[in-house]
């Protein structure tokens, strides 16, 4: 078997959404890595950290049916032996979800390294629903110079139109009603033809749902992650809170041309 793996990081309560980045995983290498580990760094709230859904069994027999070669489950002395130096995540990891959620985006990076320094893949598999996350790591592998091919997996929807999310199950019938404002709106948004009607119609959808509360919702340029001016490669975020549970989601402008 080739020394060339393929490596799936994530923090447990597998759905559809990660076994599709497993199975993006396996057109890689035929040694596909998953590891579940809830860090602790990146999360704001204790209790957040603490509600976060966990099923190792559960989760080792998904990624398996999935093709995962290896599943990885190490605990919190194995990933952070000794005292932690976080990694700035820079300027970039204070916007959007880092602005809510301090040093965030610095614990990621930190245990993206260690993930990375243990495993050692060729190449890792990251979902675009996190799409901060995504670029922050593309633009740290690209600094650091390290031999790893950073590879974006498309966003998992449910039926009703849902980003698929291990916090989904916190989500009662009713919740999940009102969570649907945010593909909507992301989909009106995407189809608008300039960035200022996009900007425009994202908030008034998100605005029309009194249950929904805005985190932020923006259209950003793909490439700088400044807010979009005029880019033929733009993509609304959005995040908020439902009854309590912190959901985000994004989509790329449907449009050719944003003018």
């Amino acid at each position: 078997m080739s020394n060339q793996k393929a490596f799936v990081p994530t923090m447990g309560a597998l759905h559809d959404g990660h076994l599709s980045l497993i199975q993006i995983a396996k057109q890689y290498s035929s040694d596909v890595v998953v590891s579940v580990f809830v860090n602790p760094l990146q999360f704001e709230s204790p209790t957040d950290l603490e509600n976060y859904p966990r099923d190792v069994e559960g989760d080792t027999l998904k990624a398996q049916s999935a093709g995962a070669t290896e599943i990885w489950t190490p605990t919190t002395a194995e990933i952070y032996p000794d005292e932690v130096s976080p990694i700035s995540a820079g300027v970039i990891g204070e916007l959007y979800e880092g602005a809510n959620r301090n040093g965030h985006f610095d614990g990621v990076l930190t245990v993206v390294d260690r993930l990375f320094k243990h495993v050692q893949p060729t190449w890792a598999i990251f979902g675009e629903k996190d799409f901060q996350q995504l670029f922050i790591i593309r633009k740290w592998v690209k600094e650091m110079k390290l031999p790893i091919e950073v590879i974006a997996a498309p966003i998992i929807r449910d039926l009703d139109g849902l980003a698929l999310s291990s916090r989904n199950v916190r989500l009662n019938k009713e919740d999940r009603k009102v969570a649907l404002v945010i593909s909507r709106a992301l989909r009106q948004a995407t189809h608008e033809r300039s960035v200022e009607t996009a900007r425009d119609r994202l908030h008034d959808v998100l605005s029309s749902e009194p249950n929904f509360t805005v985190d932020y919702a923006e259209i950003i340029n793909e490439e700088s992650f400044a807010p979009a001016t005029g880019s033929k490669r733009a993509r609304a975020l959005v995040a908020g809170w439902v009854n309590g549970v912190r959901l985000l989601d994004n989509m790329q402008m449907q449009t050719q041309v944003i003018i």
